[in-house]
């Protein structure tokens, strides 16, 4: 799913005068180390006779640095951006062996190069207080790395309210806690020097914002912004050996996503300052203005085609439907849609395995508020499906069949199996039901055919077992193929798994190897004309 974004932002000081512009740094190029994909970038400087040198602070960010050779009345800066944003898992990522633990120790060398982001001021007492119940309440034993950089974001997150502040400057930990509120910045500052004290290297970061609607409200939690917007915000990074520098937002307690566009991370909040400089004396007036638009969108499950596009996609379908006509093609299509469990989405079922009792009660479910909503009166058929190689059963298969007149083929849905009940058929229900519904369609029942096992498979795979395995005597709980062995064993080979009735009356030849198979002796192999074929009707209890 790919969804990209323009954004628009625009940043002018107005001046009751012409006055001297003296050099200004600007701060608003997307950082090299950002994750998000931008895929077009431009910023424009009025008044247009001025020079541009782009350079890198001593922390590695975009630098803009400006030279006004005249005066003005006006400096007007502007960025326009392309974002993809696509999602990012913001746990993506992997630890060294040494640091997947908290607390550890960097290594000397690199504990050299992090030192500006290990320099922690001296904590006050509501700091030292706030430590030491961190300490305390979420530190006290040996934990993941990863689970108290979580906490310690969420603490913060939890115990300072968000404002917003249009004061210069950041607030100091001491004055943010005594508070307990802060803008953005004053939260990611406070983040920034209790990881220092806690022994990680920090530093602050500041960029864009950009929140994109849900599609659909979350089924449980909150389900973010009622609309797509974009703006300046802050947080906090931090360096785990092997990872890399880790974004945490303060502001919501999460980690930092596809939404976070960094543009200066730097060591003192000052530095990272979007736009840095002076101009001679005069009175000024600020605006500013910020924009997200979405300019590409791929069609997706939450937000599928508009009513237009759908009309366009079916405009298309029936002028190829046409073509195929007046060109005698034919056409079959097979399909196997894909679920998964809203509930359980990482069960083994709905990742790697084939079959589980709660994906087949599912699957009876949806089946029947199908049949239900689509097909009142259709026949339900539950019956075998595909066998892949190395699966000890075929899977199951759900039918679902009903009259295009809509006449309805079955009248009685209480005498369906139920799924409890078909494991208790015997093979006896079995040719009773297939004798009655030979009376009912006048058929001489002694066309009936027992089916039986292949005996010739299963020596074959008898001979393979180990000479101390009694599938008798195994925990039939186990693998599938165990308990149907020891079922069929324990039933006995001669006896009939099944039955089978032609549509049309076998030829003589066919007919005397059908009086034959079904004769007491042993469990013959059946004449290939008297075998189950497409188009012949089976009555079949084993799986």
């Amino acid at each position: 799913m790919t969804i990209r974004v323009a954004l628009h932002h625009q940043t002018r000081y107005s001046f009751d005068r012409a006055v001297q512009l003296f050099p200004h740094e600007v701060r608003l190029r997307p950082a090299a180390h950002a994750r998000t994909p931008i895929l077009g970038y431009s910023l424009k400087i009025e008044p247009a006779g001025h020079f541009l040198n782009w350079q890198q602070d001593p922390f590695g960010n975009w630098v803009a640095r400006l030279v006004f050779p005249e005066k003005a009345e006006a400096l007007s800066i502007t960025v326009d951006l392309v974002a993809d944003m696509t999602v990012i898992n913001p746990f993506d990522f992997f630890m060294d062996e040494s640091a997947e633990t908290f607390p550890f120790e960097y290594p000397d060398g690199l504990k050299r190069e992090l030192g500006p982001y290990l320099e922690a001021d001296p904590a006050g007492p509501l700091l030292a207080d706030w430590l030491a119940r961190t300490r305390k309440e979420l530190l006290a034993k040996e934990m993941r790395t990863i689970d108290m950089l979580v906490g310690v974001n969420q603490r913060v997150q939890g115990e300072v309210g968000y404002i917003v502040r249009l004061e210069a400057g950041v607030q100091t930990p001491e004055e943010t806690l005594e508070l307990k509120r802060g803008s953005c910045r004053d939260s990611a500052w406070l983040l920034v020097q209790a990881l220092r004290h806690l022994g990680l290297a920090a530093r602050f970061a500041s960029g864009y914002l950009i929140q994109l609607t849900a599609d659909q409200k979350a089924l449980d939690g909150p389900s973010g912004t009622d609309h797509d917007f974009t703006d300046l915000h802050a947080w906090t990074e931090v360096f785990i050996p092997g990872a890399g520098w880790i974004g945490l937002d303060p502001t919501s307690g999460l980690l930092a996503g596809e939404g976070h566009i960094p543009l200066a991370c730097t060591a003192m909040p000052a530095s990272a300052a979007p736009v840095i400089g002076a101009t001679g004396k005069c009175e000024s007036h600020f605006d500013f203005a910020m924009q997200v638009t979405r300019i590409h969108e791929d069609p997706r499950v939450t937000k599928p085609y508009t009513e237009a596009q759908w009309q366009a996609v079916l405009d298309l379908g029936h002028q190829v439907d046409a073509e195929l006509v007046k060109h005698d093609v034919r056409l079959t299509m097979g399909g196997e849609p894909t679920f998964v469990s809203i509930d359980d989405m990482d069960g083994a079922e709905w990742n790697y395995t084939a079959l589980s009792d709660k994906k087949r009660e599912l699957a009876g479910d949806l089946l029947n508020r199908l049949q239900g909503h689509f097909a009142p009166g259709a026949m339900l058929h539950f019956g075998q499906g595909k066998w892949y190689p190395g699966e000890p059963l075929p899977r199951w298969a759900l039918g679902c069949y009903w009259r295009t007149d809509g006449k309805p083929l079955w009248q009685d849905a209480r005498l369906m199996v139920t799924e409890d009940g078909a494991g208790t058929r015997k093979p006896h229900d079995a040719l009773h039901f297939i004798r009655r519904l030979t009376r009912e369609l006048g058929i001489d029942p002694g066309f009936v055919i027992s089916a039986y096992e292949d005996v010739t498979r299963i020596i074959d795979e008898e001979q393979r077992w180990p000479e101390n395995f009694d599938p008798l005597k195994a925990d039939l709980k186990k693998p599938d193929e165990r308990l149907r062995v020891a079922k069929l064993l324990e039933r006995g080979l001669g006896e009939a798994a099944g039955y089978v009735l032609p549509l049309k009356a076998l030829p003589p030849v066919a007919a005397a190897n059908k009086r034959r198979a079904a004769s007491p002796r042993g469990a013959p192999t059946l004449h290939p004309a008297s075998a189950p074929a497409p188009g012949r009707c089976a009555a079949n209890t084993s799986t």
